[in-house]
């Protein structure tokens, strides 16, 4: 039988401000049975668009499956404050809930905010590593059975199960515990984009940096390649890198059309069903979000189906079902001798090298 595609999807739509607008894109991706979907967001002011938190936020009860994973931005915002969004999310969308990580590198968006200049990218990246890093731990800080609502004592917790995290780092210091308690799927999938050319001998520091956060940090990848080979020889590196567990999905730009359109179905499908390209899967960027995302529940969706490449129905509840995941333990409910936490990194289970893997 052959391997199941994970897929999904961009739901970006510059210019479109209600929520009702994204909640039936998110939808229309629900009935294709995606994985999840991404919304964009950063702090330019153009184009003009919701913010992608607080809209999927929206989407969330509206929908029953989906991962809906939001860009959220490390720079210029608070590690805690993060983590405790994305908790929500979590919480709200009864474990769907993921996070797309970006960096702020503009002088205009660092001026908007008047706190530090811009910074180069590879301290960026560096940054977003901590931040990720760091909301991590806050996630675990509350072990899975400190809640133990006793009414006759009047105890909501159990103190002996929330932790402080003492992360001390060079952008900043955080002690924790989180005043959330810790996430149903442990902790929310964590996605960060890749370019190819980022694993290249000569990548920019900044690529290098984002590469290095992904190695540590990224439960699924977003791979910017240009061709097969290309994305095979990327993905094979960053499983050596990074071990079993990641999941690379491929960047394919998608345009379809509202009729059926054999050419532009073929063309899709044959990117979607091309053998030995390492990746696990597709990340679909629409060029219109209602037309194609319509068509790639109706007509692709369909035809992947019938491949025997794509779930008929959803068997899991969360986003880490979805993609294969195991749920991460925490870190703080079994501590080493000395009572220091582990990284987040390596308290995920590693298989062999993926060599095995580079015909996927």
């Amino acid at each position: 039988m052959p391997r199941q595609l994970h897929l999904s999807a961009a739901l970006d739509s510059p210019g479109r401000l209600d929520a009702g607008h994204y909640t039936a894109l998110a939808r229309l991706a629900e009935r294709a049975t995606l994985d999840f979907v991404t919304l964009d967001d950063s702090f330019a002011a153009q184009p003009s668009r919701p913010d992608a938190l607080a809209a999927l936020a929206r989407t969330a009860p509206l929908t029953g499956r989906v991962g809906l994973v939001p860009t959220v931005t490390t720079t210029h915002t608070e590690p805690f404050h993060t983590s405790i969004s994305v908790n929500t999310l979590d919480w709200v969308s009864e474990g769907r809930a993921g996070w797309l990580v970006g960096v702020s590198t503009t002088e205009a968006e660092a001026r908007a905010f008047g706190r530090r200049p811009v910074a180069a990218e590879d301290e960026l990246w560096a940054e977003a590593a901590d931040a990720v890093e760091v909301a991590a731990r806050l996630w675990d800080s509350w072990e899975d059975d400190a809640e133990i609502r006793d009414t006759v004592t009047g105890r909501f917790i159990d103190r002996d199960k929330l932790h402080y995290i003492d992360f001390e780092g060079p952008r900043f210091s955080v002690r924790g515990p989180s005043i959330t308690p810790r996430p149903p799927q442990g902790r929310p999938v964590v996605v960060v984009p890749v370019a190819a050319a980022d694993l290249a001998p000569d990548a920019s520091p900044g690529g290098r940096a984002r590469v290095d956060a992904a190695i540590r940090h990224a439960d699924v990848v977003l791979l910017d390649a240009p061709d097969r080979a290309t994305r095979l020889t990327a993905a094979t590196e960053l499983r050596l890198r990074a071990g079993e567990n990641l999941r690379v999905l491929a960047r394919l730009d998608a345009d379809l059309s509202a009729l059926p359109d054999r050419a532009a179905d073929e063309r899709l499908l044959a990117e979607l069903t091309a053998p030995g390209t390492g990746v696990d899967g597709f990340h679909l960027s629409p060029a219109d979000a209602s037309r194609d995302l319509a068509a790639l529940a109706d007509r692709i969706a369909p035809a992947l189906r019938a491949a025997g490449l794509l779930r008929t129905g959803y068997t899991g509840r969360t986003l880490r079902d979805h993609l294969g995941l195991a749920r991460p333990a925490s870190l703080y409910a079994a501590r080493p001798a000395d009572g220091s936490p582990t990284s987040p990194a390596s308290t995920a289970s590693t298989a062999a090298p993926a060599l095995a893997e580079v015909t996927r």
